[in-house]
């Protein structure tokens, strides 16, 4: 779980007579991520697509537009089915130029469409003004103007300019002015005016009549293009299932012809690397030897692992095999790239390590089980771990949920998030989705067994009386009576993040330890040091001034405690004296243990350490009181709503809803009367506003749950605990291989 499935570089020498078929049994295994040839090797170059390749990517560039055009999509695939390179050369052509037609005649209805719709916006003012069109344009020595205006701002800049004759013709806000002089002028003069000049319709026709020839053209236009569109949804419906057969069939087509040029070739050999999990290699190995014989060389170069002692190691070189099977180059010899004897040999020098024909990054396949699988891809939104690095995922799905839940602890907050957790998760193909309905799913039912634990239905406690008789295990603390719970959690949280940080650092030594156990323990050993060592000293009892005392009170034996566990503070267990002033500085082991700590942070960060020290070793712990304080926050909210509506009084330090009490409270104890506890007419006003609030109050609360306590649990994930260890960058383990979904081989 914490590290990635082991994997192994391999590479397939062959001569190329046999490279098609190579390629074919490699694809159909879909286990080997091959590594792409960087041209490193002398008398070596990448090889050259098959023949066809260039063809393959047109007809599939073909086939993508044709989707897009008619939106074609996978709901659309129907039963799998072959497909032929016949039918690729005579369907695709005739449903390319069919949809080509359609698709063109629609642009062009759609065009004109649109402009038929402008003229008729464009004829609405000349309507309003009511002058045939044919008397607004085509005189010798008169000019009009037409437009949208003031008439009092147009009176007046005529009025001050050079044009002596003209008239006025205005309805509403449109106006036309005719003058004896040329149109230039006439628009200057016009020009400090509040006027917007409007083309004039070409037609002799009065506008009512011409807006109404544009109106049955648009109708026209759009029975046509109705038309039009319900033949591309008729062919749709026809061709969808072959044009996503045909993609899938060209996709895997267009891939196997351009592998070659992941390969480094000679004139008559070639050969390719990539990583395999490494319990495969042999799978693959044999189904090379069936497919082709003894016309290729598969050998296993190198098997990514751990070393003995624990920590990650880049690579381990596999021993060669006198057998002639699986063979491979230690560190210093030569990797010779034969097959047959049809093939050119070439030998490279490996100098201080495996040479390699690219990429030497082993990719990552995270090794977790399936319940922890959805929350690799909350990781992956960081980034991917690395191969030598350890995998948080298992750390994820253990404290995510839990923080979560904790902060909600609602049974029925927690049923509603895991039916929507089982709805993402059911509902949809992506994967990222799915995962996010996996974690939603969990972290609901953490949600729902705190919400037990603390008596909880929707903010109303009468869980707890049906289930614990009254007497809850624990509570939120949000109630008077309750404060100490309170407390409580800002230790809890407090404690939870001193163990989360330290899982982070330890995860962080592992790291490490590649830098000699001397570098794990000055790098990483040192802030688990000092961060256990600060917190045990804050809970000791002394220096007692600046601490407050509900930290040794609230898990202790007295009337104030919340959890009774008896601890009322770690004891000093003095080492020595130092005496400063007028008294003794009092070293005990926890001081010992931050002070030692700190020292070998400076020592290992230099002066910048001092200043982390105060950030990481005390604020990022303090940072996780956000989880009691997120608690307390949605506590409040779903008291609030039952509060409004069901009413409550407070009594003996805890609040009790008057609509569940069997009696009738004290006036002197009600808080609020309640919406569903109104008299007189008010009654069934106060009902239906009581249950609107109620759905839409807790609703709220619902959906403040993802985004405040969501949120917060996975920054203190990303921040907090990422921040310690994590780096990321891994590469993905991608297969040469296709994943069918339309097509079938047979």
């Amino acid at each position: 779980m914490l590290r990635p499935e082991r994997m192994s570089r391999v590479s397939v020498t062959g001569s190329k007579r046999v490279m098609d078929d190579v390629i074919e049994t490699v694809h159909d295994l879909g286990l080997l991520h091959v590594t792409e040839y960087d041209g490193s090797w002398d008398y070596f170059e990448p090889g050259d697509p098959s023949e066809g390749a260039e063809d393959g990517s047109e007809k599939l560039v073909t086939v993508r537009s044709l989707k897009s055009i008619l939106d074609v999509d996978e709901a659309d695939a129907g039963p799998t089915r072959l497909v032929t390179d016949e039918a690729l050369d005579e369907e695709l052509e005739e449903i390319r130029q069919t949809v080509n037609e359609l698709d063109d005649r629609r642009d062009e209805l759609t065009d004109e469409l649109r402009t038929i719709e402008d003229e008729i916006q464009t004829i609405d003012p000349f309507v309003t003004l009511g002058i045939d069109l044919d008397l607004l344009q085509g005189y010798e020595n008169l000019s009009v103007v037409v437009g949208e205006g003031d008439i009092e701002t147009v009176r007046d800049a005529l009025a001050h300019s050079d044009v002596d004759l003209y008239q006025f013709f205005q309805e509403d806000d449109v106006i036309a002015v005719a003058a004896r002089t040329d149109e230039d002028t006439l628009q200057d003069a016009l020009v400090s005016a509040t006027f917007t000049e409007l083309t004039v319709p070409d037609s002799e026709a009065d506008p009512e009549s011409y807006r109404e020839e544009l109106q049955h053209r648009k109708q026209q236009l759009e029975s046509k293009l109705t038309t039009v569109e319900d033949e591309l949804e008729d062919l749709r419906l026809d061709v969808a299932g072959f044009l996503l057969a045909a993609e899938e069939k060209l996709a895997i087509d267009v891939q196997k012809s351009e592998a070659p040029l992941t390969f480094a070739t000679t004139e008559h050999a070639f050969v390719a690397e990539g990583w395999i999990p490494s319990d495969r290699y042999a799978d693959l190995a044999e189904a090379l030897t069936d497919a082709v014989g003894e016309a290729i060389e598969v050998d296993e170069l190198e098997r990514a692992d751990y070393s003995d002692e624990g920590h990650p190691e880049s690579t381990e070189t596999v021993e060669t095999d006198d057998s002639g099977g699986s063979g491979g180059a230690s560190t210093g010899e030569t990797v010779e790239a034969s097959a047959s004897d049809e093939t050119e040999s070439q030998e490279v020098a490996a100098d201080g390590g495996l040479v390699t024909m690219g990429d030497s990054r082993p990719p990552v396949v995270q090794n977790n089980p399936g319940v922890v699988k959805p929350f690799e891809a909350l990781v992956e939104i960081i980034n991917r771990p690395q191969y030598d690095e350890l995998d948080p995922t298992v750390v994820f799905f253990l404290t995510f949920p839990a923080f979560f839940g904790f902060m909600i602890g609602d049974l029925g907050y927690g049923i509603l998030y895991m039916g929507l957790g089982y709805w993402l998760l059911k509902s949809f193909d992506n994967d990222v989705v799915k995962s996010l309905g996996g974690v939603g799913l969990l972290s609901g039912l953490f949600t729902a067994v705190f919400g037990v634990l603390y008596g909880e239905l929707f903010g109303l406690h009468q869980l707890g009386d049906i289930l614990w008789n009254g007497h809850p295990p624990i509570h939120k603390g949000l109630q008077p009576h309750y404060l100490a719970y309170g407390q409580a959690w800002l230790l809890v949280s407090v404690i939870a993040g001193v163990l989360h940080l330290v899982v982070g650092r330890i995860f962080d030594f592992y790291n490490n330890l590649d830098h000699g156990l001397g570098g794990a323990i000055m790098e990483s050993g040192s802030w688990i040091l000092f961060t256990v060592g600060l917190w045990l000293w804050v809970f000791t009892r002394t220096a007692m001034g600046p601490k407050p005392s509900f930290m040794f009170e609230v898990f202790g034996s007295g009337e104030g405690a919340a959890l009774p566990l008896g601890f009322t503070g770690f004891p000093v267990l003095e080492l020595f004296r130092v005496p400063i002033g007028g008294f003794d500085l009092v070293i005990g082991v926890a001081l010992a243990m931050t002070i030692v700590g700190l020292i070998m942070v400076i020592a290992a960060e230099g002066g910048i350490g001092l200043i982390e020290s105060i950030t990481q070793g005390f604020g990022h712990v303090v940072s996780y009181t956000r989880i009691a304080a997120v608690l307390l926050a949605k506590a409040g909210m779903a008291l609030a709503v039952n509060l409004l509506v069901f009413g409550a009084t407070l009594h003996g330090g805890e609040f009790h809803l008057i609509w569940f009490m069997s009696e009738e409270p004290v006036a002197d104890d009600v808080v609020f009367q309640g919406l569903l506890n109104l008299d007189g007419p008010m009654a069934i006003v106060g009902l239906l506003f009581g249950l609107v609030l109620l759905v839409l109050g807790h609703l709220l609360v619902l959906v403040l749950g993802i985004t405040s306590a969501g949120l917060q649990a996975v920054r203190l994930e990303y921040v907090e605990f990422f921040g310690k260890f994590f780096e990321g960058g891994g590469k993905a383990y991608e297969p040469f291989g296709y994943d069918r979904e339309f097509t079938t081989e047979e």
